[in-house]
């Protein structure tokens, strides 16, 4: 009998398996680049194997999904907003630095590209 459930649990996982492979293998890689070179960066290979990229991607991919439904759920219906996403990594101590350090980054971003533009337009002579 344990032999039975052992092969049957083995028939559900495969075919779970089966189905994510079917779904993920028609799709476009949208970040198979990107990835290569973080996965060098952090110590793989210069040119990793496909294989280990298409996994790697298909989490990101599952990660983003998975997020983006969550703070659909929680925020405003149909919306993510960058609070819900803060409000979701909030307990996860390295995950909410690097929100908080990224939305910092942007906010600096903005305010120079918006000097270089007030300084650009006000050094132009007026048309007439």
């Amino acid at each position: 009998m344990a032999a039975d459930e052992t092969f049957e649990t083995f028939e559900e996982d495969d075919a779970v398996d089966t189905t994510v492979a079917l779904s993920t293998a028609g799709r476009k890689r949208l970040f198979s680049k990107e990835l290569r070179c973080m996965m060098y960066g952090f110590g793989d290979d210069q040119n990793p194997y496909t294989e280990s990229v298409d996994i790697i991607e298909d989490l990101v991919i599952e990660f983003i999904t998975e997020m983006t439904q969550k703070a659909m759920e929680i925020g405003r219906t149909g919306r993510v907003q960058v609070e819900d996403i803060v409000f979701l990594v909030r307990k996860d101590q390295r995950k909410y630095a690097r929100v908080k350090d990224l939305l910092t980054m942007n906010e600096e971003l903005k305010r120079a590209r918006k000097a270089f533009d007030e300084i650009k337009f006000a050094g132009k002579p007026v048309e007439k």
